[in-house]
């Protein structure tokens, strides 16, 4: 591990958003369009697949007043579902080591375990990768575009002062701030109401969680802890 100490961020494109500023910290973290996301308020069943107590993990839930349907686990592999697995990271417990490769997340706990997630990762060309932490934590967090993202998708400007929280928002139930130093990178850990794109590349380059894992994990991390973002599965 003693090359990724060394690595500092690196986002391709990353220069195109220096002149956002400070007013822009928020992250762009999106991907698909709002009618794909309200879609899947119709569905309220998590289906018969696999372990009944993965049914019951990925099941309708309410948060903060906030209704967050099941998942339907026929659209998500099930590999990525949220399960207890023997640390292959090597870091300290407390850390999130997220895999861009094998679109795994792991939180490191003590005696050699670690609560592992499927996640989506970042589009070729918003990929990053490093070490950073995390600086705050936000419930229902508000999500503003970048001025370049609505530029893009002219239809975004009517959130240009802020998409209030809720199941329609692209930062999903959570979302946990990454900083190196007192740099906001603009990336996030964040849950996401579109469940079918964990395990792709589908994301600004946010790291993107179930609505029910990122609640989990949320409740894993605290301020302060250490983050490692890497590209090359753990085998």
């Amino acid at each position: 591990m003693s090359d990724l100490d060394q690595r500092a961020l690196s986002r391709r494109g990353f220069l195109s958003l220096a002149g956002i500023g400070a007013a822009a910290a928020v992250s762009g973290c999106s991907s698909s369009s709002r009618a794909r996301i309200s879609s899947l308020t119709a569905f309220s069943g998590g289906g018969t697949y696999g372990d009944p107590r993965y049914t019951s993990m990925y099941g309708r839930m309410v948060d903060h007043g906030e209704v967050i349907p099941a998942v339907n686990l026929s659209r998500v592999p099930e590999q990525y579902w949220r399960r207890e697995v023997a640390d292959p990271t090597g870091e300290k417990p407390g850390t999130v080591v997220v895999d861009t490769d094998s679109k795994f997340a792991y939180y490191v706990m003590p005696g050699g375990r670690a609560m592992r997630y499927g996640v989506g990762v970042g589009r070729e060309g918003f990929g990053w990768s490093g070490r950073a932490e995390v600086r705050a934590k936000k419930v229902w967090p508000t999500w503003t575009p970048p001025r370049e993202m609505i530029e893009r998708k002219p239809d975004l400007e009517e959130y240009a002062s802020g998409m209030p929280g809720g199941i329609m928002n692209p930062l999903g139930a959570r979302a946990m701030y990454l900083y190196q130093g007192n740099r906001d990178t603009l990336y996030r850990l964040h849950g996401s109401p579109e469940y079918w794109t964990i395990g792709t590349n589908d994301s600004s380059g946010c790291i993107r969680f179930m609505n029910q894992d990122i609640i989990d994990l949320y409740g894993r991390v605290a301020v302060g802890s250490p983050v490692l973002v890497r590209a090359g599965a753990y085998v």
